[in-house]
């Protein structure tokens, strides 16, 4: 059961989360026609009265990006200003996952996107480990991830996670933890909600932004910090067979921070993962508040006040 944070940004202000309620009708419950975002956020652990967001501005960026794809106009300091409103309101004492969405709010039947209200709210559930921090196993989902000419997969648009849901429902159900999804070509794009890393001969390989992927965040900040620290990045297109003779693979999200994947379908991988632990471990630090050198990536937002 998910611990919900007792207060929700909603209809422009903070409500009891008991409050925030919609009717049945709304469109975007019937069409998939909302975007959503996901923050973590988590105590600074020398100073409790302060919250600490990881990339914030990036996260704000990109919802206020997909809002566009919805011909909505959500500003990115309108985001930030209804964050910080929300955390002060809630108080948080603990690591929690914060999901604002925008959504059209009209009640009506026809699919579309113009001449339509759209709304925007905020709410937050307590959240630790998202996927086993010791690792997953996965599958090859038999369902395909879908291509940019069918959806803007440049934003996360709600309507698009119905393949993501079905790929972890068949994984679950088939006793693995975790989807990978091929595209429509046959390469790999990314598990149900993450994106995906491997490690062949020291080179940390990821699927290029060609290959259907979203423009994870996560997925950035790890290609930008392995370059500092002087790790051959690639990003291209990945077979399927490449999994499993691969060094190293594991997953990146905000959900799943950077998790480990230690069998794919009937294939053991290694259990040493040595680029993948300087890169969590750095990861960690950063978001953290301990790493003077990407203080920039951390958003600190006081809720003593």
């Amino acid at each position: 059961m998910h611990q919900f944070l007792p207060y929700a940004w909603f209809g422009g202000k903070c409500v009891p989360f008991a409050e925030a309620t919609l009717s049945v009708a709304t469109h975007a419950l019937h069409y998939g026609t909302g975007a959503f975002g996901g923050m973590r956020a988590l105590p600074n652990p020398a100073d409790g009265g302060e919250i600490l967001l990881f990339r914030a501005d990036r996260h704000a960026r990109r919802l206020s990006q997909s809002a566009r794809l919805l011909l909505a106009e959500l500003q990115e300091s309108t985001i930030h200003e209804a964050i910080g409103h929300f955390l002060r309101a809630n108080k948080p004492t603990c690591p929690i996952y914060l999901r604002p969405f925008v959504y059209t709010s009209d009640l009506g039947i026809a699919p579309r996107l113009h001449n339509i209200q759209t709304d925007f709210l905020i709410y937050g559930i307590e959240m630790g480990d998202y996927l086993s921090p010791d690792g997953v196993s996965c599958r090859i989902s038999s369902w395909c991830r879908q291509e940019d000419r069918s959806l803007p997969l440049r934003g996360k648009i709600s309507g698009a996670y119905i393949t993501s849901s079905l790929a972890k429902t068949e994984a679950v159900q088939s006793g693995f933890d975790e989807a990978i999804l091929l595209n429509s070509r046959g390469k790999v794009s990314e598990a149900s909600g993450m994106n995906l890393f491997i490690v062949r001969d020291g080179v940390l390989i990821t699927p290029g932004v060609d290959q259907d992927i979203l423009e994870g965040i996560t997925r950035d900040s790890i290609l930008e910090l392995a370059r500092a620290m002087d790790i051959p990045t690639l990003e291209r297109a990945v077979d399927k067979t490449e999994l499993s003779v691969a060094d190293e693979v594991f997953l990146s999200g905000t959900a799943a921070r950077v998790t480990p994947v230690r069998r794919i379908e009937s294939v053991t991988l290694p259990a040493a993962r040595p680029v993948m632990e300087r890169l969590r471990d750095r990861l960690t630090a950063i978001t953290e508040g301990r790493d003077s050198d990407y203080e920039h990536w951390v958003t600190r937002i006081r809720i003593d006040d």
